[in-house]
């Protein structure tokens, strides 16, 4: 589940290089500790940056709130 955006003004802030702007892509990822968090990348590059602030803990064997964790952080932009 991805989603593309433009930056908002000021742009994404990121844990590793703090803010992005322009073009890019959110993804939600979840971590086997069933933390579900929110990854940014420039639109068709190779590298992922961790979204400062946009983390949720959920079940991991719950499907619905993974899926509900997800649509919530992705939700946050747009």
């Amino acid at each position: 589940m991805t989603k593309d955006i433009v930056a908002p003004p000021g742009g994404v802030m990121t844990d590793e290089v703090g803010n992005v702007t322009g073009d890019l892509t959110l993804e939600p990822v979840v971590g086997d500790d069933g933390t579900v968090c929110l990854r940014v990348q420039y639109k068709g590059a190779d590298e992922w940056y961790t979204v400062t602030d946009a983390q949720l803990k959920v079940d991991r064997q719950d499907a619905n709130a993974v899926e509900q964790a997800q649509q919530e952080l992705l939700n946050r932009f747009g």
